[in-house]
């Protein structure tokens, strides 16, 4: 039941009506939603929201509910109308709740959405297929609103299957029966993840097919496109708890599979060549999938829904036991490094419908676990890889440091010694001794005493030089003197 009552515009005074926007005039409360349920209508108390439940039968069609206090009357625009054909176009059947969350996740109120869903069956457009249990109305195209659906949504997106209405023997529309908790927790978590900003109702495909080439076919419940909120792409997969695990790991495994699948005209040898990221230029999924920004391949969700908590806590624990393969990389194999290789890895990561409507903060809250890791995160975290190349990066960084380190120690460590006064030779002085393969009687000493040595030497034959010098020039100068004695004594 919602907290606060809805405004009757029926009961609003004169000068209010009076006040009514046209019709081509699209107001919209300020108050965000978060908090989306797959239960009935009901208030979610952090942002406020309001449900205003079905709509009555006496009330006008082209009106909505107006915010506590405000004046202001609610209309179905034209772009109003366009979304939610858009939607069931992409979703087939969806409940009022849904495609309020979905495209106006900052109203306050579904009836906005309900109004508009009345408008378009008064244009033939839409129809309601069923009520369900819990009390909503589920609603489907129409022929003819098929036909506007497909011509709204872009070539890129296919159009889901017309819903026909089927009648019995005596000409009354039978209730469809194709509506099932599962379609309708996929449409739920594509409402809650639209609603937290991953994306528009665009940016899904339902049951999108990745054939294998030994014959099966692996379809996507969901598979999104939010490059905006960090997220290129992602496939979803939305489990009710009532599978064995072993078919969730099929899954993955069927995925993984699938990632590893050449392009069409690819070189095999070069792909077998490459290494790290490059590996992916030569796959199939890069030609169908945006580049994903991380390491790994296209990342895999699994929603939990149904059950008890402690169920889905055992069935997200067994799943990361089972397909460890698929998720966990590959650890460098070098010493030191504790960084894991995610280039041929899926990044897998699991959260309950359940938590995600239990945080304030809905899909857009730490409401996400990254398989192989314990502590719950934001989607953008839980998809990041800080352990991956990053750290990687770091760590080759280190290590060639380190290795640097341990090779100029050795070499310092064969650095010779001067024999004469034990000092280590330097660089200049080293590549001139090893620079000859003939060795030298002076190759031991260092730079500055070898120059010591060589001037000790220098300054020894200068000095034996100039003593030879003095002593023949004493020689000759004694013979001279010797000559003139004798001439003397013959006069």
């Amino acid at each position: 039941m919602p907290t606060e009552t809805t405004p009757d515009p029926a009961r609003e005074d004169r000068a209010a009506r009076d006040r009514r926007l046209p019709a081509d005039v699209d107001q919209v409360p300020q108050a965000p939603s978060t908090g989306p349920s797959i239960a009935p209508s009901a208030a979610a108390s952090p942002a406020r929201r309001v449900s205003a439940g079905q709509a009555g039968k006496s009330r006008s069609r082209d009106v909505f509910d107006n915010p506590p206090g405000s004046a202001e009357v609610w209309k179905p625009t034209g772009v109003r109308r366009q979304e939610v054909l858009r939607a069931l176009g992409i979703f087939q059947r969806a409940t009022p709740d849904q495609l309020w969350r979905m495209l106006r996740p900052e109203d306050r109120y579904d009836r906005c959405t309900r109004d508009t869903l009345n408008a378009l069956k008064e244009a033939g457009m839409v129809r309601v297929e069923r009520r369900l249990k819990s009390g909503h109305q589920l609603w489907v195209l129409t022929e003819q609103g098929h036909r506007e659906a497909k011509g709204l949504l872009p070539r890129n997106v296919r159009i889901s299957a017309l819903c026909k209405q089927k009648y019995d023997t005596q000409g009354r529309p039978i209730p469809g029966q194709g509506y099932d908790e599962h379609a309708a927790a996929v449409t739920m978590t594509a409402a809650v993840l639209t609603g937290a900003g991953y994306g528009t109702p665009l940016s899904w495909q339902t049951e999108i097919a990745h054939k294998l080439p030994y014959g099966y076919t692996q379809y996507a419940d969901l598979t999104m496109r939010a490059p905006d909120a960090g997220v290129p792409a992602m496939l979803l997969e939305i489990d009710r708890v009532n599978e064995p695990v072993d078919d969730l790991v099929d899954k993955l495994r069927r995925y993984h599979d699938w990632f590893g699948l050449l392009a069409p005209k690819a070189d095999a040898d070069q792909e077998k060549a490459a290494r790290g990221a490059a590996v992916h230029d030569f796959r199939l999924w890069s030609r169908i999938y945006p580049a994903t920004g991380r390491e790994g391949y296209v990342p895999v969700a699994f929603v939990f829904t149904g059950k008890t908590a402690e169920q889905r806590e055992s069935r997200m624990r067994r799943l990361e036991q089972a397909a460890r393969r698929y998720f966990a990389g590959t650890p460098y194999p070098w010493a030191g490094f504790t960084a894991v290789d995610y280039h041929q890895a899926v990044p897998v990561v699991v959260t309950e419908l359940e938590r995600i409507t239990a945080d304030p903060a809905g899909a857009g809250g730490p409401v996400w676990r990254r398989l192989g890791r314990q502590e719950w995160q934001t989607l953008s975290e839980a998809l990041d890889n800080p352990d991956g190349e990053r750290l990687y990066r770091v760590q080759e960084e280190q290590s060639r440091r380190r290795q640097a380190e341990r090779k100029a120690a050795e070499r310092e460590a064969k650095r010779p010694v001067c024999t004469q006064c034990g000092t280590r030779f330097t660089d200049e002085r080293w590549q001139v001794t090893t620079r000859s393969s003939w060795p030298g009687q002076w190759d031991g000493l260092c730079g500055p005493c070898r120059d010591e040595h060589f001037a000790r030497l220098e300054a020894e034959r200068v000095a034996r030089r100039q003593a030879e010098e003095d002593a023949a020039r004493e020689a000759a100068e004694a013979e001279v003197k010797k000559g003139r004695g004798l001439f003397g004594r013959r006069r």
